[in-house]
């Protein structure tokens, strides 16, 4: 098998070392020389190319991995579909549902296999957590709230906070609690200089009344990843910035006082698990776990929030899936 990444910045970089490692890399794509450079000083006999061109005209390459700016991901991703190729694209698949829709139908009428990198639902931890939900361990659940933080110091004039990180938020949540939000209740937004946002608070309600919120920053030197899901029996804390023991379970004792559960899961990286998975569905001709239409849906969220703001909204349903 021969995969092709485009793109091999500051995440592509990543995407580059997998593949390698997984011995299926051909070529690494980028119109950054340093970048380019970079993929060759680590990575030995590894074929550089500035010109795209060359990757999606090219027949013997099985897979296209996407890793430039988001708001590139659509054209690249549909150049590559309409070659023939099968397609890895980072988060989001599309910046609209109409291009979502149009990139799943490209897919769907080739044969070929679309993935989007919602990175989350291949995280050992996190699937841990989705297990425990659904044999009931929390009990009813009744709150999730995912905090997720960084310090983007260039602020991105193609983005914003909410496209960048509240994918990640959106996609992990409806995976473990297999349902997707009903409606968008609040969005409240503020940007440090012009209209770049930086902060972002989502509040939506997902089937059976489980209230959710998302909290995204750019603005934070401390890096935050911490989902908290409260149950009626039992509380699940998942800290991504910890190196062990992300996930623990709080549940109260006759006493007053606190229990705390640490569960066992892998150590594997999530984005190693991610790579296979790509080459499997390829390999099998089957469907991705994040497939186009979760990549359509998390798309459906964030434009519903960003019309939230736009329209000046007091709530937005969200419409089931015509994809």
């Amino acid at each position: 098998m021969k995969i092709a990444v485009i793109g091999a910045g500051s995440w592509g970089k990543n995407l580059v070392r997998n593949f390698y490692e997984l011995g299926v890399l051909k070529v690494v794509c980028d119109l950054n020389a340093e970048n380019l450079e970079r993929a060759s000083d680590n990575h030995s006999k590894l074929h550089t190319t500035s010109s795209m061109d060359e990757i999606i005209n090219d027949k013997e390459i099985d897979g296209i991995v996407v890793a430039t700016p988001a708001h590139t991901h659509y054209e690249i991703a549909k150049r590559s579909l309409l070659a023939g190729h099968n397609v890895y694209v980072e988060k989001p698949l599309a910046q609209n549902v109409e291009e979502a829709e149009e990139l799943h139908k490209i897919a769907q009428d080739k044969d070929l296999v679309l993935m989007v990198g919602h990175l989350l639902l291949y995280h050992p931890a996190v699937n841990k957590l989705k297990n425990l939900i659904a044999s009931g361990e929390l009990g009813t659940i009744q709150y999730i709230n995912s905090d997720r933080r960084n310090f983007n110091a260039n602020h991105r004039s193609h983005s914003n906070v909410m496209w960048d990180l509240a994918p990640h938020d959106f996609s992990m949540m409806a995976y473990i609690l297999n349902a997707e939000p009903e409606k968008i209740v609040n969005v409240r937004t503020w940007a440090s200089s012009g209209d770049s946002i930086d902060v972002a608070h989502i509040d939506m309600i997902f089937p059976n009344n489980i209230g959710g919120h998302i909290h995204n920053s750019w603005l934070d030197p401390q890096k935050q990843a911490l989902l908290t899901v409260n149950g009626s029996k039992k509380t699940a804390v998942l800290n991504d910035t910890f190196k062990e023991n992300k996930l623990e379970i709080y549940s109260r004792r006759g006493d007053g006082g606190l229990t705390v559960e640490k569960p066992v899961y892998s150590n594997d990286e999530p984005l190693r698990l991610e790579c296979k998975h790509f080459l499997s569905c390829i390999k099998n001709k089957q469907t991705p776990t994040s497939d186009s239409i979760n990549g359509y849906q998390v798309v459906k969220y964030v434009e519903a929030c960003q019309n939230f703001i736009s329209n000046d909204a007091t709530a937005t349903d969200l419409e089931p899936n015509y994809v």
